[in-house]
């Protein structure tokens, strides 16, 4: 069995990012496909939230190093403020200094055939770059969004910081993976003499975890007899954290509040639920402004699989993308696509969050900007799917989000990542 050594700040006990699941799901998946995982991660303190309820997911029997790291804005500030130099290219930069020593050690012991890092804490290239300058082994960089960006991050400094590892990797990776199309469109352009070594290698969702999922009590749901007969207003869920700049929910409250006035729509008939938002402060001053407030639920994060079960049981899902991020699917789509329920997507119809809808056969969507959009779509949309007259996603493009498909494209790549004909004729 060839060995893989995966550089991932993202990963058990750290709680309250899906990003977790991308490299938790690999480490599951690849050994029956001819690949040992060993993950170089940080250790638990450095992480804001800690959860155990995903480390029972670890296989029994992976390596697991865990490298000492801080987080400047919590361990190394004074009065609430620190240099900025402290945390460039982010928080989590001393975590380099340890990995990258306990890095060399697992490569003297283990021997791996290819080490893979992945984004969005920029530190875990930095990492990789030097593990791969310094024994020579190829370098997969799993960048799943984009770096740089107009605009981000805002520090001019640390913007050149993501700029010049972004170049590294482009310039010594054998392979730059992204998880959307628009992604690997702009690295390829960005990148023209690596175009051929990036790929797209998207999220998806774990099948083991949503048969786990339906074993979970019931969360507590009144029937569908109920909801078509009127007796309860549709739920809809947001599970996950509300950006307020990518997911800025202001026009979806804008159109509410004229649905209300205009007696369009109301609280018995729709009610949105927010799980794990990360921004209730938010969401609640803007519920007040626009008199929503009697719409709008704000709950606390829950464990990953009842927060499956919960997808499962409510009546619609919400998808929030805004525009500037067009190149960028949120992860949790794919658990939204298994659980099989109707979506409501409120992006923009040229982005690739649209563009994962439109593929699964899922038209109700609206641009998350507009309120005049979004109050036209959602009377109908709730009169239907109170019917039972929503579309669902189409089987086989649920089929084709399952997590050991990804693992199944990886490990293809991984082959290729270790052969030197195939790295030789990527490079042409």
């Amino acid at each position: 069995m060839k060995r893989i050594l995966m550089i991932a700040y993202h990963f058990p006990p750290l709680a309250g990012s899906s990003g977790i699941q991308r490299t938790l799901r690999f480490v599951q998946h690849l050994p029956s496909l001819g690949w040992q995982p060993l993950v170089l991660s940080a250790h638990p303190s450095a992480y804001e939230k800690t959860s155990d309820d995903l480390l029972a997911d670890v296989p029994a029997g992976t390596v697991v190093r865990r490298a000492f790291a801080l987080d400047t804005a919590r361990h190394l500030q004074i009065a609430g403020r620190y240099l900025g130099w402290m945390a460039r290219p982010d928080r989590w930069i001393s975590w380099k200094f340890d990995a990258i020593r306990q890095g060399l050690k697992l490569i003297e012991e283990f021997k791996p055939d290819v080490i893979w890092s992945t984004y969005p804490i920029a530190t875990a290239h930095v990492i990789a770059s030097a593990l791969h300058r310094k024994s020579g082994i190829p370098w997969i960089a799993d960048f799943r969004d984009p770096m740089a960006q107009e605009g981000y991050p805002a520090d001019p400094l640390t913007w050149q910081r993501y700029l010049a590892i972004e170049a590294d990797a482009a310039a010594l990776a054998r392979y730059c993976l992204f998880t959307t199309p628009g992604a690997a469109r702009a690295y390829q352009q960005r990148y023209p003499a690596a175009a051929s070594r990036m790929m797209v290698l998207e999220n998806g969702y774990d099948e083991e975890s949503f048969a786990s999922a339906a074993l979970q009590p019931k969360v507590a749901m009144p029937g569908v007899d109920e909801l078509a007969l009127g007796l309860r207003p549709l739920v809809m869920l947001h599970s996950g954290i509300v950006y307020p700049s990518e997911r800025d929910p202001t026009q979806l409250f804008v159109a509410l509040g004229r649905l209300q006035e205009a007696g369009a729509l109301g609280p018995d008939e729709l009610h949105i639920r927010f799980r794990a938002s990360v921004h209730d402060d938010l969401l609640q001053s803007l519920a007040l402004a626009y008199g929503v407030q009697d719409f709008i639920e704000l709950c606390p994060a829950t464990p990953y699989r009842e927060a499956l079960a919960e997808m499962m049981a409510v009546d619609g899902l919400l998808v929030m993308q805004a525009s500037n991020c067009n190149a960028q699917i949120p992860a949790k789509i794919y658990e939204y696509l298994r659980a099989g329920k109707p979506i409501f997507g409120l992006t923009d119809p040229d982005g690739d969050t649209a563009g994962v809808l439109r593929g699964a056969g899922l038209n109700d969507m609206a641009r998350l900007d507009s309120a005049d959009e979004i109050a036209h779509a959602l009377p109908a949309l709730v009169r239907d799917w109170r019917r039972g007259k929503a579309v669902l996603a189409h089987p086989l493009a649920v089929q084709q989000a399952s997590r050991h498909g990804r693992a199944r494209a990886l490990a293809a790549l991984l082959a290729q990542a270790t052969s030197s004909q195939g790295f030789a004729a990527s490079r042409r």
